[in-house]
């Protein structure tokens, strides 16, 4: 029988084989293609551009804190420790400098283990493919065939355009290391508190151990797994022999000491945080993300004085909390309403209060002492050190540029300065006897207040001078009352020295009844500082972006609200304040020595205490009291025992630590000494007990004394 085998044509075989193949590739190159489109172009490899921290900047150097959405901060590859980028390589892609954007035998050896074990148990992305799909959203994170080829095809693009070192920098510098930290310098900051220059080798073992699962080996919260990567990392190094057994050893027995568990807050949260809302308004106008962008703000905060402020006005807040805490816990009725005894149990809000854990939030309004301190350089306005609030509660309110609270008598300069500009003398002499005044209730009605100087004493005829080193109520009244002084031309004063705030034209207002903001208060006394010349506060220098270039510059707004005359009428008053008056204790028990002046400032109930003064190179205040103004500080928390300690010790180190030199308020041309009675401030004669005074230059006294000689 015949032997029918089928009649094969070969060629036929071949070519059809062929055109599978073609077609094949064809079809995965048009998928390549299709993929391709969505994926980053070359122009868009050779500018990428990533999210960066924005970081504010003191006016001496140092990082206050900084703003992101992601938390990421550039840094160059040769600031970042060798071991460092060992340690990833060895770690993530020991081939990294060999391959061109995909490993061959690292995509066989995944196939492999894959197939064998029927399911995805090996990956095969190379380092450069990781930051493919950490730098470009367009290739995804989901675990796909997909993903892979974008993420390849992406890889080979920028192996393409970069350089290793410069693939490398960019990979250190978005990798996430978790705690919302992305980049080494970012991690560093967060888990060392350090720059990334400074890493140990175990703590950049530590850091690359985190990268295929931040959140799982946290040293924060999974020590043990932490330790247990990091050795891992430090076995490759060692493995592979980039460090000795004994290095290798060394650093595996080290514990995670190091490790913060809480990131350090930034320095003056206040102030940053004011910042951050004077940001947001220029964003826009700039046309940057104040969060994304990686600008550099430069402030004119400094922050050894803003060290030197929180210190001493933590020291002034124990020691108020302290006075308040006795008060309270002798009145039993008052303090079983104000702390909700019904509800928190007493002996837990005692010791809250006497420092021993946290007050609940619900008491923090009524029972802990709250403060405000600013300090401005008089010349410029710049703001030198900001406090909004209780360094140890810090919280959303800026009690230093929000808080309105009574000024009490640091308000009473104003209506002297309305005096002085009305042509009055320091010498005019008043009754100190006492008044009555009409003032408005909360619902609308109106009382007779009769009020009293802070010691109750009343006299004769008193000068201005004596008037505010005393305080006295009662002459700053008169003043108002009897025309020296029209509220409504003192009104006018404050507003021109740059109080914004409501001031009721009333004769109630020469004692402070009118709210006020406690920079703009600080601000106004820098202007008898200046010569008579007010100085905006201002708190922000310079933007740059990311590469230095500069976006904006900002710079002191000032005008003159005051004669020199009068500016220097009025702080001669305010030295008589802190050398013989109530500011006295500033010298002699917190050794300020500078020429200087201030004033105090006690609210009607001891609800506020108030220091505000100034040297001619800084001005300064502070604010403490009660959030709830219901809630007194007590009987005696008057402005020279609740809030000039806090400025005396801050004005004493302040001027040492930036070593300014001892500088004495300059006389202008306009103001003269002249002798008068030391009785009746007038001309004197010869038998007239003599003291010097100054004038305005043609406001002197020229009526002859009628006590001590004859016409």
């Amino acid at each position: 029988m015949a032997n029918s085998l089928p009649n094969i044509n070969i060629s036929r075989v071949i070519r059809r084989c062929i055109a599978v193949i073609i077609i094949g590739m064809l079809a995965v190159l048009s998928f390549v293609i299709i993929l391709s489109k969505n994926l980053p172009s070359i122009e868009q490899l050779e500018n990428y551009n990533p999210d960066l921290v924005t970081r504010i900047y003191s006016a001496d150097g140092k990082v206050l804190n900084e703003l992101f959405i992601q938390k990421r901060v550039f840094v160059e590859l040769d600031k970042i420790p060798t071991h460092m980028q060992n340690a990833v390589v060895a770690s993530e892609d020991r081939r990294f400098y060999d391959h061109w954007g995909l490993s061959l035998r690292s995509v066989a050896r995944a196939i492999v283990i894959n197939t064998l074990s029927m399911s995805y148990r090996q990956g095969f992305s190379t380092l450069t493919q990781q930051l493919a799909r950490n730098l470009y959203k367009s290739v995804g994170f989901e675990d796909s065939i997909i993903r892979k080829i974008k993420e390849v095809v992406t890889a080979i693009q920028i192996e393409r355009t970069y350089t290793k070192d410069e693939i490398l920098e960019m990979y250190l510098n978005t990798v996430h290391f978790g705690h919302g930290t992305y980049g080494v310098e970012a991690a560093t900051k967060r888990f060392f508190g350090k720059e990334s220059i400074d890493l140990t080798l175990d703590e950049s073992a530590l850091l690359v151990g985190l990268l295929p699962a931040p959140a799982s080996y946290s040293p924060i919260h999974h020590p043990d797994r932490a330790i247990r990567r990091r050795n891992t990392v430090l076995r490759l190094l060692r493995d592979q022999a980039i460090i000795s057994d004994a290095i290798y050893a060394e650093h595996r027995a080290k514990s995670l000491d190091s490790v913060q568990e809480e990131p350090k807050r930034g320095t003056a949260p206040y102030f940053t945080e004011y910042i951050r809302r004077l940001l947001e308004k220029q964003d826009e106008a700039l046309g940057v993300n104040i969060y994304r962008d990686g600008l550099k703000i430069y402030t004119t905060l400094d922050s050894r004085l803003q060290s030197i402020a929180e210190d001493a006005v933590m020291k002034s807040i124990r020691d108020d909390q302290d006075r308040l805490n006795r008060r309270l816990f002798a009145n039993r009725e008052e303090f079983e309403n104000l702390a909700f005894l019904t509800i928190y149990p007493e002996d837990s809000v005692k010791m809250m209060l006497e420092g021993d854990g946290k007050l609940y939030k619900d008491l923090r309004d009524k029972l802990l002492v709250q403060c405000a301190f600013i300090a401005l350089d008089p010349s410029t306005g710049g703001i030198l050190a900001m406090i909004g609030g209780r360094p140890d509660y810090h919280d959303q309110f800026n009690r230093a540029v929000q808080a309105k609270r009574q000024p009490g008598s640091v308000f009473k300069p104003f209506v002297y300065t309305t005096a002085l500009e009305n042509g009055y003398p320091i010498t005019e002499q008043l009754l100190n006897q006492p008044v009555v005044l009409n003032v408005q209730n909360v619902d609308g009605s109106w009382v007779k207040w009769k009020p009293q100087n802070y010691d109750g004493s009343t006299g004769g005829l008193t000068t201005l001078r004596e008037g505010l080193r005393k305080s006295m109520n009662l002459i700053s009244v008169r003043m108002v009352q009897q025309d020296i002084a029209p509220a409504e031309q003192v009104k006018r004063t404050a507003k021109r020295m740059g109080i914004t705030t409501d001031i009721r034209a009333v004769d109630a207002l020469a004692l402070g009844t009118s709210e006020v903001y406690p920079i703009e208060i600080v601000a106004a006394y820098s202007a008898y500082a200046n010569k008579g010349v007010y100085s905006k506060p201002y708190a922000i220098k310079r933007i740059e972006d990311r590469y230095g270039n500069v976006l904006k510059e900002f710079y002191p707004e000032r005008k003159e609200v005051l004669s020199e005359e009068t500016a220097y009428l009025m702080t001669s008053l305010l030295q008589t304040v802190m050398d013989r008056g109530t500011g006295g204790s500033a010298r002699w028990k917190y050794k300020f020595n500078r020429p200087a002046g201030g004033k105090t400032g006690t609210t009607q109930g001891w609800s506020d205490a108030w220091f505000v003064g100034f040297t001619p190179q800084i001005a300064a205040g502070g604010w403490f009291g009660v959030d709830d103004f219901r809630v007194p500080l007590g009987p005696g928390q008057d402005g020279s025992k609740a809030a000039l300690p806090a400025w005396a010790r801050f004005m004493r180190d302040a001027h040492d630590i930036l070593d300014l030199p001892v500088k004495n308020f300059d006389k202008p041309s306009g103001i003269k000494y002249s002798e008068i009675c030391a009785v009746t401030k007038k001309s004197p004669w010869p038998a007239c007990p003599i003291e010097t005074e100054i004038f305005k230059v043609g406001t002197e006294p020229t009526q002859k004394c009628k006590d001590h000689g004859t016409r």
